[in-house]
């Protein structure tokens, strides 16, 4: 049985969704990539945006969620925890 993911994992998917297409992604694209309903998916973009792990733009009258550096640097610590985790069964 699979366990359920931590508000952490669902950070780290909606990043890793949008380092995956080229570091910018539209808003609906997430919300499908991390598998999130869109009351779900609203309620983490704000807390990524208030954290400043992503920014909105719009570009081609398209809006875009863009990673930042600080999205970047909460990613890579996170793989490094769970790769720590791992690595004693934890």
């Amino acid at each position: 049985m699979q366990r359920k993911r931590t508000r952490l994992d669902i950070i780290a998917d909606m990043l890793t969704s949008i380092m995956e297409k080229g570091n910018r992604i539209k808003p609906t694209h997430l919300m499908y990539k991390s598998n999130l309903s869109h009351t779900q998916m609203k309620g983490y973009l704000e807390e990524l945006l208030d954290k400043e792990f992503v920014q909105k733009v719009r570009q081609n009258d398209y809006e875009y969620i863009l990673i930042t550096d600080k999205g970047f640097e909460f990613l890579h610590k996170f793989k490094e925890m769970n790769a720590f985790k791992d690595t004693f069964g934890l």
